[in-house]
């Protein structure tokens, strides 16, 4: 009796088109898969957050305004035109290592937010989601040496949420793209974006460099 009763099922299912109920709900947990699989992408996904991309671009959101230690020995354009990564505008920056041996034998500049904002005055973003932040850089004969890139690590009252850096770093004398790894890195509160630190006992000679393209990923 029991295999003539689920015979006559199978038979009726058949004939009306009806699904079991395990058939009726696969389509939709199907269909949950697909939604989830479309939402996690978007919701993981990090836009390139620009500290430079041009002179003048909407898209850059910090300013190399924090000239270290008093920017004596610097000389410093965002505004350079000749042989720059992409775009119409690049930075060239010329240390100045005679200048230096005399003044603090060290130079630098951070890309601040707002500007000249050494952690006295609330600023900053937000980049939880990125994960390295890249930059094209290089020298102008090959061999200029830069001890740290930097993001992060401005103190004061309203200090950075946390600092990465690499370095050192010697220059090429063609463009080189490099990375700051940002994995498990604290973003929540990023004042200073972008800074590089060298001194005169790693340049003997001439120190100029060029930077382009500085974005968060």
């Amino acid at each position: 009796m029991k295999a003539l009763f689920v015979a006559v099922i199978f038979l009726m299912s058949t004939l009306t088109g009806c699904k079991s109920p395990v058939e009726q709900s696969r389509p939709r947990q199907e269909d949950a898969a697909r939604e989830v699989s479309k939402e996690t992408p978007a919701a993981n996904a990090f836009a390139p957050f620009y500290v430079f991309l041009s002179k003048g671009s909407r898209q850059n959101h910090y300013v190399p305004s924090g000239f270290m230690p008093n920017g004596n020995c610097l000389e410093f354009t965002d505004t350079w035109q000749e042989d720059c990564q992409s775009g119409k505008t690049c930075v060239k920056v010329i240390y100045d290592i005679e200048c230096s041996r005399k003044d603090q034998k060290w130079a630098g500049i951070y890309w601040l937010n707002p500007a000249n904002n050494w952690g006295t005055r609330k600023g900053g973003y937000n980049l939880t989601g990125a994960t390295k932040l890249t930059f094209w850089a290089k020298g102008e004969k090959g061999g200029e040496q830069v001890q740290e890139f930097t993001i992060g690590g401005v103190s004061g009252d309203y200090p950075d949420s946390d600092t990465a850096v690499i370095g050192p770093v010697i220059l090429g004398a063609q463009w080189r793209q490099y990375s700051i790894d940002l994995r498990g890195k604290d973003l929540s509160y990023i004042s200073g974006g972008f800074a590089w630190t060298s001194s005169e006992d790693v340049n003997p000679g001439d120190c100029t460099f060029y930077l382009d393209n500085i974005r968060y990923e």
